[in-house]
């Protein structure tokens, strides 16, 4: 029996992205159904992040667990109104986005519940410990002050899995070095099979 998973969408929201946007949510859209073919009751998770440097009210916004098929309208919902604007500088709050969804929930008694975290950018990310970034009124608390500490923690998941969608430069080439992780060199995902990728990396 397969296993029972959970899978995160880290999603680049910035000004940048709006070419792109359409693209990765239509990929996100077919996530829900192909994937219950293949995995046994998914909950999907979506995060929208842009700056922290820029605008820190709405540099994260982080979903609930949606169960799928059950709560489906309420994932699209979501995944529908995901909006590309803001930004500042070139890099933005990727590294803060995935150590958020590192930190996802997990229910109770589900040992055997795998989760996949798929990231979408089409930039570079601001280093943990930017003073900038870190001193945002909305900045988490529990997020690593370096790559090397974010690093730590993903290496404590042997049973999780890693997408980065992500155009070649760091700190993405760095962190396709980890265990478990596989990196797609692309417009943060354009053109290839979101929900294979997903189901292979299983």
């Amino acid at each position: 029996m397969p296993p029972a998973v959970d899978v995160v969408l880290c999603v680049d929201v910035t000004l940048s992205m709006g070419p792109l946007l359409t693209t990765v949510k239509h990929s996100a859209l077919s996530v829900p159904l192909r994937l219950t073919e293949e995995i046994d009751s998914p909950r999907l998770k979506v995060i929208g992040f842009r700056d922290f440097g820029d605008e820190a009210d709405d540099a994260i916004v982080v979903s609930p667990f949606f169960d799928v098929p059950a709560e489906l309208d309420c994932f699209e919902k979501t995944v529908a109104e995901l909006e590309a604007a803001g930004g500042g500088d070139e890099a933005e709050s990727g590294l803060e986005a995935l150590a958020v969804a590192m930190l996802a929930d997990r229910p109770a008694g589900r040992d055997r519940r795998r989760q996949v975290i798929v990231l979408f950018t089409d930039a570079p990310a601001h280093p943990l410990g930017d003073l900038r970034q870190r001193s945002a009124h909305t900045y988490p608390p529990e997020i690593p002050t370096s790559l090397d500490a974010l690093r730590v923690r993903w290496c404590r998941r042997s049973a999780d899995r890693l997408l980065i969608f992500a155009p070649e430069t760091y700190p993405w080439t760095e962190i396709a070095q980890w265990n478990h992780t596989a990196f797609f060199p692309s417009n943060a995902g354009e053109g290839l099979d979101i929900v294979a990728t997903i189901a292979a990396s299983l």
